[in-house]
């Protein structure tokens, strides 16, 4: 008597075993992938913020005091497009520069830092809400 040959291929239990390990492993790391990347794209603010306060200091060398006009200053978009540009409050000695996450873009969830400043005071810089949100 012949022996049956062994069957290649995995059983219907087996792929379910390997799908369901999968989706538990997914959805474990899914909340840390999301967090990383609101911090990645934080980054875009941050970036922008800190080429508008170059700006913002070349206007005030060359006007004696910091510029409320955004368009004489550059862009109002950050360069990856996450983020919204303003300036306020701008006068002689200080400025605060924001910048507000679009609401119909991706990082729209970033609960934590939905909005991003830089004060400049007499050339100094204060960064805002706080410095987890700037990356440090």
């Amino acid at each position: 008597m012949a022996l049956p040959a062994p069957s290649r291929g995995l059983t219907l239990v087996e792929t379910c075993i390997v799908l369901a390990v999968a989706a538990i492993l997914a959805a474990v790391a899914w909340p840390s992938q999301r967090a990383q990347l609101e911090r990645a794209r934080r980054m875009d603010g941050t970036l922008a913020l800190t080429r508008l306060q170059i700006a913002q200091e070349q206007y005030r060398m060359r006007h004696g005091r910091y510029g409320a006009d955004l368009a004489a200053l550059g862009p109002t978009r950050s360069a990856e497009g996450h983020y919204l540009l303003a300036v306020a409050g701008a006068g002689i000695d200080t400025v605060t520069l924001v910048a507000r996450v679009r609401p119909d873009g991706p990082q729209r969830g970033d609960a934590d830092c939905p909005e991003l400043t830089l004060r400049l005071d007499q050339g100094l810089a204060d960064a805002g809400p706080s410095a987890r949100c700037w990356g440090r």
